[in-house]
């Protein structure tokens, strides 16, 4: 099953006999929009959704508390189930997630429900701005799920399993090239990267539609990286969110990853730990 979808084919999906669950989990990770005020995801959501969309909070559903584990630790698996079920996830539903555009929110959705056993997620290629149906303000309040969420093995990685698997796979680097360089660090203390990760910034998965590009370019992108099938592959950010676009990004070429949730902010959280810098992966 593909782990994107196009706005005409979930425009079809819902209007088929078994629609999908929609979640709206529009974030950023800036503390400030624009305007100067916080972003507020569900005054967004409340401003206009798709239509029987269920807002998901990333910072509280889809994470715990920030701390030594990182900005965006795992979130308590009680909560998590607890949200998907208000938002009516069932294990034999469809799920398919948003956000407002840039993918990172709707990816970590989509790799969670992924990692704790959900058989049918995707993702809205292109988040809300690919939309071109109509949109609603009422919150919706679909009738309460089933879905219990099993994590599955193999597809977490926590920092020594990152550090051993720099030496012995691949692990990817999706923050921008700056900030795996060490040339500036605007959010942890510590600027560069794990020593032997390469970097692959997240925003080259996408066209300047913020639409994954096709899975072909995907596989010639990585393969330059020295991904394939055959190797164990990794990837990490600052937080464990673009990373999980990028482990989505890997899906759609084909290949399985695994994710450092805790990602840089766990990784300098504790000073003994060693920081490469410079476009050298060591």
């Amino acid at each position: 099953m593909n782990a994107i979808i196009s706005a005409s084919e979930l425009a079809d999906a819902l209007r088929s006999e078994r629609p999908p669950v929609l979640l709206d989990v529009r974030w950023q990770l800036s503390t400030a929009a624009a305007s100067g005020q916080p972003f507020d995801g569900r005054a967004a959501y409340a401003s206009g959704h798709i239509p029987g969309a269920v807002f998901v909070d990333l910072d509280r559903e889809l994470a715990s508390a920030p701390g030594p584990r990182g900005r965006h630790p795992l979130p308590d698996l009680d909560v998590f189930g607890a949200a998907m079920r208000r938002a009516g996830v069932s294990a034999g539903t469809p799920v398919v997630a948003y956000d407002g555009g840039i993918g990172w929110a709707a990816a970590r959705a989509w790799w969670l429900l992924r990692w704790t056993g959900h058989p049918d997620v995707r993702v809205l290629d292109g988040g809300l701005p690919a939309w071109d149906g109509p949109l609603e303000t009422e919150a919706s309040a679909p009738a309460e799920g089933d879905f219990v969420p099993k994590p599955t093995e193999g597809a977490v990685l926590d920092a020594d399993g990152a550090a051993a698997l720099a030496r012995s796979g691949v692990l990817l680097d999706a923050r921008a090239g700056e900030r795996y360089r060490g040339e500036v660090e605007p959010i942890d203390p510590v600027g560069g990267h794990i020593p032997g990760a390469l970097s692959a910034p997240t925003s080259d998965n996408v066209d300047a539609d913020g639409r994954f590009r096709p899975a072909a370019e995907l596989r010639a992108r990585f393969g330059e990286l020295g991904v394939t099938r055959d190797v164990p592959v990794g990837v990490y950010c600052g937080s464990g969110v673009s990373a999980a676009h990028e482990v989505l990004a890997l899906e759609v070429a084909g290949i399985p990853a695994a994710l450092y949730v805790g990602s840089w902010s766990e990784w300098t959280s504790d000073p003994a730990r060693p920081v490469a810098v410079g476009p050298d992966p060591q």
